[in-house]
């Protein structure tokens, strides 16, 4: 492993960033990452002049600022208005204050950088607690407290070129998520507990997680694409396997809706699917315990033959169908059986599904959230 993932010496209290310019951001724009927040209730768009962050329910824009320097990533704490911003790659100078290398910590509401994390490598993402900023990069994880900046622990991965890492929401200790070290494999850290247990998850490399609020049920997808499992975090045990198709796809996006009743996933393929998972977080934990007790094997390969009644492969109850190759996340609404679906192309769109019936999916709206005329027509007078 390289020692350029080590990080620097001290992060810094406070730092100085130029201040965003809150003027209507240009067109065109080109836009580096799209999130949700931990509640589903805003989405990030970062571009290579600034960020947006909208409301989801009722759709509507919220923020617009404009980085002169460029960004590359965002983090956002709920609907709280301090975000963790990195800057862009292509910033003009190796000096310049947001670069790929420093997580800075913004206080929106003060206009300012109240804090900042330096490393000597690339930013893949981050991911924020109530209590934690979790930094990933390519080769190790790093894990701060959010009232001083401590480092608190520190993980090795294998290569992560996409910083997967999905961290619990509820109060009380983390429960965290990420790749292991070897291929096919997770590794969860319980830091309730204060123990770490490996699922060996797929044969090829894992590209996309998804973790429930309570930490208990991990969802994972491998480079092949077509199969999506979901794990019992507390014993590993494989809960369920769901079908996504026959041909290789790349995986966008797992989300679990908040009851733990339906698993949504995204891919290059275009089709956005809606899974029906068999139980909630609760017994998922007995199913567990129960087949330790019964002493069959944990491990998933062996249990989907023994319990084929859960275990073995299901297609989704429900579909939406967007171009092919269309790059785009989804969440679960707040209104019941509802998506939100939002794509690099500056699409948000809103979509229901029928739960008994299943079939395709009925788009209920739909916005462009990049066309500023619509969406910040006086910016400077509101902000």
């Amino acid at each position: 492993m390289s020692s350029s993932d080590d990080t620097l010496p001290h992060p810094q209290a406070e730092c100085s960033s130029p201040p965003p310019n809150q003027t209507q951001i240009q067109l065109p724009l080109l836009i580096h990452q799209l999130s949700f927040n931990q509640d589903n209730t805003c989405f990030s768009a970062v571009t290579d002049r600034g960020f947006f962050v909208f409301n989801t329910e009722p759709y509507r824009p919220l923020i617009c600022r404009d980085f002169e320097s460029g960004l590359s990533l965002l983090s956002m704490l709920f609907r709280f208005e301090v975000f963790v911003l990195v800057g862009s790659s292509y910033s003009p100078s190796p000096s310049a204050a947001a670069t790929n290398t420093k997580a800075l910590l913004w206080d929106d509401h003060a206009s300012r950088c109240i804090g900042e994390l330096s490393f000597r490598s690339p930013i893949r993402s981050i991911r924020l607690r109530r209590d934690t900023i979790v930094v990933i990069l390519l080769h190790k994880i790093y894990l701060y407290n959010f009232s001083d900046l401590k480092l608190l622990h520190q993980l090795e991965t294998t290569s992560n070129p996409k910083g997967l890492c999905e961290v619990s929401q509820i109060s009380g200790p983390m429960l965290l998520v990420c790749p292991g070290l070897q291929k096919g494999c997770v590794r969860v850290e319980n830091y309730g507990s204060k123990k770490c247990k490996f699922i060996n998850a797929h044969s090829s490399n894992i590209t996309c997680l998804a973790l429930t609020h309570d930490g208990r049920v991990l969802a994972t997808a491998s480079s092949k694409g077509t199969l999506i499992r979901c794990f019992n975090t507390l014993d590993g045990t494989l809960i369920q396997e769901v079908r996504r198709g026959a041909d290789q796809a790349e995986i966008y996006c797992l989300a679990f809706s908040p009851t733990v009743q339906w698993l949504a996933v995204s891919s290059d393929k275009g089709t956005v699917h809606v899974f029906s998972l068999k139980a909630d977080s609760v017994v998922l934990g007995m199913i567990g315990q129960l087949v330790q007790a019964l002493g069959f094997p944990t491990s998933p390969y062996c249990c989907r033959s023994v319990l084929p009644k859960y275990f073995s492969s299901e297609w989704s109850v429900a579909q939406f169908r967007l171009p092919e190759g269309s790059r785009c996340i989804v969440a679960f609404g707040q209104q019941k059986n509802t998506i939100m679906i939002i794509g690099m192309d500056g699409s948000f769109r809103r979509c229901q599904f029928d739960p008994v019936n299943g079939g395709q999916m009925t788009q209920m709206e739909e916005h462009n959230f990049l066309k500023q005329e619509e969406h910040f027509p006086s910016w400077n007078e509101d902000s």
